[in-house]
């Protein structure tokens, strides 16, 4: 099993490359790519075929990464 990782080792996000929009870390492929691919009902072989760059291991530790953050979120309850 791989060790947990940091955003930051999944995502790159700066002011010179793509605008500072967050991208997959080397490439420049936005993560908003995979959210969208998958919101329109796109499997994640679908995505990962559009965009080669990106590698499987990345795109889910992404989705790794957002359902930790959206799982403790609801953990630490509604913000006051």
């Amino acid at each position: 099993m791989a060790l947990k990782q940091n955003v930051t080792d999944v995502v790159a996000c700066t002011p010179d490359m793509m605008s500072g929009t967050p991208v997959f870390r080397g490439t420049r492929v936005p993560v908003q790519t995979l959210i969208e691919h998958l919101e329109a009902g796109e499997s994640l072989e679908v995505f990962l075929e559009d965009f080669p760059s990106v590698s499987r291991e990345q795109a889910v530790q992404f989705l790794e990464l957002v359902k930790d953050a959206v799982l403790a979120g609801v953990h630490e309850g509604p913000a006051r």
